[in-house]
């Protein structure tokens, strides 16, 4: 049985990794693409919700998003947007997003 998840892990990571990689290497050259990214990756979580029922708070959704196995390169591309952003085009990161 431990063979098998062995196996199943390595076939996951093959798949991922590659994925993973690509977006790390992407580099921000234009601003039309820096505000782009800032536009489509949010700051935070956009799932965390509070389920309330008048008053009441019924459930709790926590942030799922460090479930996605690219989320750590999405946030690091969203950074280097900001960066160039800041850097290049003289904008504070406050009317980037």
């Amino acid at each position: 049985m431990n063979h098998t998840r062995a196996n199943t892990n390595k076939l996951w990571q093959s798949l991922i990794q590659p994925t993973q990689q690509k977006l790390e290497s992407i580099e921000i050259r234009r601003p039309k693409t820096a505000r782009f990214v800032c536009r489509v990756i949010p700051a935070s979580c956009p799932f965390e919700r509070d389920i309330r029922f008048f008053d009441r708070s019924l459930l709790h959704v926590p942030p799922l998003c460090k479930l996605n196995p690219f989320y750590e390169q999405l946030v690091l591309l969203r950074m280097k947007s900001l960066t160039y952003l800041a850097q290049a085009c003289s904008q504070g990161m406050k009317n980037c997003c």
